[in-house]
């Protein structure tokens, strides 16, 4: 079958069934709360009217209300949120995998813009722009300075397709002397997959970044690859993907799941509740092993895939307890062009648990802090510190036990590596120094770099782990003026190895190939591994996991 036919296949009933009941609450909800609201909407309309009319300076009560609708949204809860016009352009991009504009990634070292990638195919390579050049104009205008900040230059770069945009550019083979290029805009993917190779001779790895419009084609297509170079089981990614939409991952879910397991269900106030998805059969990976990694970041639909493999006993979950999130926003449309995002219903995961944790309306902030305040209890160090409510206990398929109120706990906990944090590396990270370094290296190395076929020739090609940190440490030291501390030196010696190696990687081939350096040191990445390869991940899982790292 098809991708798109397994799309319409998996998620037609749901649609159908939801648009159904959704016209029948709408047609129902109104007729019951008209009356019910016309007192406070008349109240509105005349406070709004009185300050129109009356008020000793004169205001504009649009702007006045459209400053008070956020106010309004914040005292439900944490997830519901009004977008306006302005930013709603932006926001959409951001899941439907695309926007139009001129090709590249870049960062701001030093006040001057830098190119990074040179997106495959897209504008800015067909004119012939270049990894390491400079933008030092746009439009006749200097881009340089305090004065163009990132978002600033992502609006003037983006732009409708077909419009030119002229970029001012300095090579540092030509220093001082600078080329126009004009680029036509076009629509550049936004891939949602950052990594996808080969982590063994069987073992294929998928780092999925954001559940997007797109995400289910690039994810199947990802695993129908790996499976060609011979995958026959898989790490999934998940960590720091705070989620997207709900139906792909219901879609990338039915592609290791047997026909009738309970992928996920929805309930709300309207008569669309208790409507559930199953598996339809037609997954391709059925027989493939597989383990899934999720972190305190990953939520929402992060949590919805993670929760069915789990609860299905389809393969283990390994890392550390998710974010918490299982609330179902829908969009609603303004006629300004503004839009409401709307919590409208929970969602369970099969075993019938829902995995949000607790929330008070209004308290935003105290629902931020909890990641913080999971940090400041240990839990992020040790599966003991970890606090579950054992009074929302439910079972998988076959009869482990998980909660409910507060994310996804592992089946098998690996701690935040902290073996080389030290002053020194706290000083270096938060000065963006590792990352200055590894451009400035790639800069100035880049011809010979540019031998390297692949990250393994790459690290052929670098100077010793020794040389390598040497160089860094006296940059620092310059750039900075961070003090040779050596003894934290040596304290973060292979974490500041490590990171310099994949960031020059990321420089040079983008960022799979910052995964494919940084991975090996991954210690999450490397249990999930000795879990495949000692048969712990088989399935389905017959026995409790542990919670804690086993001894190998």
């Amino acid at each position: 079958m098809q991708p798109n036919n397994k799309k319409l296949a998996i998620w037609l009933p749901l649609i159908v069934a939801v648009a159904f009941a959704g016209g029948i609450w709408l047609g129902l909800g109104m007729s019951h709360t008209g009356s019910r609201n016309s007192s406070a909407q008349n109240k509105v309309s005349r406070i709004l009217d009185t300050i129109s009319s009356l008020y000793v300076d004169e205001v504009n009560t649009d702007s006045l209300l459209e400053a008070s609708i956020p106010d309004i949204i914040a005292k439900l809860d944490p997830h519901s949120m009004y977008i306006p016009a302005s930013d709603l352009q932006q926001v959409n991009e951001e899941l439907d995998g695309s926007f139009s504009g001129v090709g590249i990634s870049f960062t701001v070292v030093s006040d001057t813009i830098i190119v990074n990638e040179v997106i495959s195919g897209g504008p800015a390579q067909k004119v012939g722009l270049m990894p390491g050049d400079r933008i030092v104009t746009i439009n006749d205008s200097v881009a340089i300075g305090e004065n163009w900040p990132q978002q600033r230059i992502l609006k003037t770069l983006r732009g409708a397709k077909g419009s030119e945009v002229v970029l001012g550019i300095m090579r540092p083979s030509a220093p001082g002397k600078i080329y126009p290029y004009t680029v036509v805009r076009g629509d550049i993917p936004l891939t949602s997959i950052d990594a996808s190779y080969m982590l063994d001779d069987n073992t294929g790895y998928v780092k999925v970044n954001k559940f997007g419009r797109n995400t289910y084609d690039e994810f199947f297509t990802s695993l129908v690859e790996l499976s060609r170079e011979g995958a026959n089981r898989y790490i999934v990614d998940l960590r720091g993907n705070t989620g997207g939409f709900m139906e792909i991952a219901v879609l990338m879910a039915n592609e290791f799941l047997p026909r009738g397991a309970n992928i996920v269900s929805i309930k709300g106030r309207g008569p669309e509740s208790n409507n559930s998805t199953f598996a339809d059969g037609t997954g391709s990976f059925l027989n493939s092993e597989l383990v899934v990694l999720i972190d305190e970041i990953s939520a929402s639909s992060s949590e919805i895939f993670a929760g069915a493999i789990q609860d299905n006993d389809r393969g283990l979950v390994v890392g550390r307890r998710s974010f918490g999130k299982g609330l179902v926003q829908r969009q609603f449309d303004m006629p300004d062009s503004s839009a409401l995002r709307l919590t409208t219903a929970r969602y369970y995961t099969p075993s019938g648990r829902c995995i949000q944790k607790h929330y008070d309306l209004g308290a935003t902030e105290d629902y931020e802090l909890d990641l913080l305040q999971r940090m400041n209890n240990g839990e992020t160090l040790s599966a003991d510190s970890v606090k579950l409510d054992r009074s929302k206990t439910f079972y998988t398929l076959t009869g482990r036990e998980v909660y409910g109120g507060g994310g996804i706990m592992p089946d098998i906990f690996v701690p935040t590596d902290t073996s080389g944090y030290s002053k020194y590396y706290f000083n270096v990270m938060n000065a963006g120094l590792l990352h200055k370094f590894a451009f400035n290296y790639v800069d100035a190395n880049r011809a010979a770099l540019l031998e390297a076929a692949d990250t393994d020739e790459l690290l052929d090609l670098l100077p010793s782990d020794l040389e390598l940190l040497s160089k860094f440490v006296i940059y620092a030291s310059n750039e900075a003026k961070i003090p040779l501390q050596w003894y934290y030196i040596n304290i973060s010696r292979n974490l500041l190895v490590s990171q310099l190696k994949a960031l020059i990687a990321r420089d040079l081939f983008g960022i799979e190939g910052y995964y494919e350096v940084i991975n090996p040191t991954d210690n999450t990445v490397n249990r999930a591994l000795e879990l495949l390869d000692n048969g712990s991940a088989g399935f389905p899982i017959t026995s409790n996991a542990t919670t804690e790292p086993e001894e190998s």
